[in-house]
């Protein structure tokens, strides 16, 4: 039996842009994916602390250091700049892996979403 667990979790970052005439996804400094393990492409839950908002789309790797948190395409109709995010990925794992299985969760600097 296959179980859906968090595998990484960005918390609370803020939206530093939203381009909506972009193809789509959410544009993640480098050094967040690299942290939170999530890879190019991969697809992530985004949670709107602000207004609610629950979407899914996938990263794609913006520069290094820099703290960008862009959504992409139609999901920049669901936040505003500032607003503060929770980014969260899963994996479907044997359930006796799930339960020895630690995600990689992050908590960067809430004012310009850099790690601390």
């Amino acid at each position: 039996m296959f179980v859906h667990v968090v595998k990484s979790k960005i918390h609370r970052v803020k939206v530093t842009g939203a381009d909506l005439n972009y193809i789509g996804s959410i544009t993640i400094d480098e050094d967040l994916m690299d942290a939170a393990n999530i890879i190019e492409g991969e697809k992530v839950q985004i949670v709107n602390n602000n207004n609610g908002e629950r979407l899914e789309t996938y990263a794609i790797p913006g520069p290094r250091n820099s703290g960008e948190i862009t959504l992409n395409g139609a999901a920049a109709r669901k936040v505003a700049k500032g607003d503060v995010l929770i980014l969260i990925t899963y994996a479907m794992l044997e359930i006796e892996e799930a339960k020895q299985f630690k995600p990689a969760i992050l908590f960067p600097n809430e004012e310009n979403n850099l790690l601390k």
